[in-house]
């Protein structure tokens, strides 16, 4: 996996701690899409984290049973609040393909 991040990202995360999470949620109207999120801020115990080191900070990523992307992109995003946007192959939304039935 690839992670992409420019200056800006590296500095807000090493401002906040030098740690990132990044995981996926179901969406609730929609079972099979996940939508990715990112903060510098733990989201709690229900999710389980791989720890990932380089580019300047520590990440965290759990990918809710999704394939790590080949590329994760981060970006500083956000005006007067900044915050971390993801994205996965340069989606911020992945749709899961749901097995045919016979």
């Amino acid at each position: 996996m690839k992670v992409i991040a420019n200056p800006e990202v590296v500095e807000f995360v090493r401002d906040r701690g030098g740690c990132l999470f990044v995981w996926t949620d179901r969406l609730a109207s929609a079972q099979n899409v996940m939508y990715v999120e990112a903060s510098t801020q733990s989201p709690g115990a229900d999710h389980e984290f791989r720890r990932l080191a380089g580019g300047g900070f520590e990440l965290l990523i759990d990918s809710g049973g999704a394939d790590l992307p080949d590329e994760l992109h981060l970006d500083v995003k956000g005006w007067p609040t900044k915050r971390i946007r993801a994205y996965w192959n340069g989606q911020h939304y992945l749709h899961d393909h749901p097995v045919p039935q016979d």
